[in-house]
């Protein structure tokens, strides 16, 4: 390990006060005004439920028209907060690697008419497997996880997907600025283990590996269990004439006979899911067309190898039937020691989940009934900054429980319980927010006069199949066929 991930011990109300500071420098217009809105969001009492509510907060000198204001016509130089957060000290694996998770999640409008670049978002109904869309932003968003069972995640990057984008391809660039931060920042040198990017199965992870290929990371995701990979070709026998395959036998996930024997296994005892398997094959690639996400490559599609890792459980904490994991990493040749950290690397990735369900649930990242995607954008960083706050405070929390709450150690403490303490630690950091001035409320529209130029009113983007003309209102009764690509 490099001399540049030796932690040093320094004040944390220091290392506080000064991403305090950088933050503020970041708000280029109605800076105290969005200040104090972060503040209000860490000091509330309770779960946020509207904006409204927060200007009743203390902490919130201004009224709420100055607190809707500064949503509305602020702004913030996105690349000064990017950078700090890269400055931030970062959790890391037990070998000491960077494990980035990334994720899509969505700010849901489904009655926001006059809210422009709202695309479907696909969510889960009540259903089993169903999926139902509801216009709304959708945010991809990168954290770096740490190890342990916790729900703490460290936010390092916030973007909102326009109409027209391709998830894999937004995310790849976002990655890619992501990881030359970290390097400017000191955060990865030479030398290192490379950098671990985990994914869903919402992901093409190939085609993620493919974007990246010229970085140090690699990648690790989830494939849908109807997947079908090729092996490599087999060395050519003397004699055989004609053009030589590209492409090897078939590895049908839901065949076991195409298997053969495994390159690696571990078998793991563990207290919340039993024992649990995992099974390694290595150099298998997908078999590309020129379709979908590969139509602008040129000449002869690139084969990207990899290793597919299949984890199963003995049982789920919930009592349910557990299924079979199939994971695709971007190495070869793995080990039982990699096979073993990789599906373990996977499972911490659903910490993010739990960062995506504080944003909403807890700090009402959600709740506002903003017009503009461009005020979306200003309440993320702001969400962002509050968290990173209460990761610096972490190590200085008490544990604030309720009557009913089982007592919990102070490095055990989950982020809401942080955030119960963080008015008490505020006033031992800086404050750069200015007071406020006295101002007079405007005229407002003279009474009796209507609203002569009403809001414009957007519809929601979709995306069709190229050269379909008629909108599907049937489902097919044809069987999906085997996903090859």
């Amino acid at each position: 390990m490099s001399l540049s991930h030796h932690v040093v011990r320094q004040d944390p109300f220091a290392g506080l006060s000064r991403f305090r500071d950088e933050f503020s420098s970041c708000l280029t217009r109605r800076a105290d005004a969005l200040f104090e809105l972060a503040d209000a969001v860490l000091c509330a009492d309770g779960p946020v439920r509207s904006l409204v509510e927060l200007s009743l907060v203390g902490e919130h000198r201004r009224g709420h028209g100055g607190l809707y204001d500064a949503l509305s016509a602020g702004r913030v130089d996105v690349a000064r907060p990017r950078r700090a957060l890269a400055m931030v000290r970062l959790p890391r694996a037990a070998d000491g690697r960077l494990v980035l998770a990334a994720d899509l999640t969505c700010w849901l409008r489904p009655d926001a008419h006059t809210s422009p670049q709202r695309i479907l978002c696909h969510t889960y109904g009540r259903g089993k497997d169903q999926h139902i869309p509801v216009p709304g932003w959708p945010y991809s968003v990168i954290c770096a996880l740490e190890t342990g069972r916790n729900s703490w995640t460290a936010p390092l990057n916030a973007l909102r997907l326009a109409p027209g984008d391709d998830a894999a391809t937004v995310t790849a660039r976002q990655a890619r600025e992501l990881v030359e931060r970290l390097i400017d920042a000191g955060r990865w040198t030479d030398g290192d283990p490379e950098i671990l990017i985990v994914v869903d199965s919402g992901y093409d992870v190939p085609r993620l590996a493919f974007l990246l290929k010229d970085l140090p990371v690699q990648e690790l995701g989830r494939m849908r269990s109807d997947r079908v990979l090729r092996r490599g070709v087999p060395p050519r026998e003397p004699g055989v004439r004609g053009r030589p395959p590209r492409h090897g036998g078939e590895f049908v996930f839901g065949d076991p006979a195409t298997w053969n024997t495994p390159d690696a296994q571990t078998v793991t005892a563990t207290r919340r899911y039993g024992t649990a398997v995992a099974r390694a094959w290595g150099r298998l690639h997908p078999r590309l067309t020129h379709r979908s996400a590969w139509t602008a490559q040129l000449g002869a599609l690139p084969v990207i190898e990899g290793t597919v890792i299949r984890s199963q459980v003995e049982h789920l904490p919930s009592g349910a039937t557990p299924k079979p994991v199939w994971l695709w990493w971007s190495g070869t040749d793995a080990t039982t020691v990699q096979v073993n950290r990789l599906w373990q690397a996977f499972l911490r990735r659903f910490g993010i989940e739990h960062t995506f369900r504080l944003f909403k649930q807890t700090l009402g990242w959600t709740c506002p009934r903003v017009r503009t995607p461009e005020a979306a954008d200003r309440l993320t960083w702001l969400i962002l900054a509050a968290f990173t706050q209460l990761r610096l405070v972490r190590p200085l929390a008490a544990d604030l429980r309720r009557p009913w709450e089982k007592p919990t150690p102070p490095d055990k403490l989950a982020p809401a319980r942080v955030r119960r303490g963080f008015r008490h630690l505020r006033p031992k950091a800086t404050r750069p927010a200015g007071a406020p001035k006295l101002t007079q409320p405007g005229p407002g529209r003279p009474p009796g006069r209507k609203n002569s130029e009403p809001t414009a009113r957007y519809d929601v983007h979709t995306v069709s199949k190229p050269g379909s003309t008629k909108r599907r209102t049937k489902k097919s009764t044809t069987p999906r066929p085997r996903r090859t690509g």
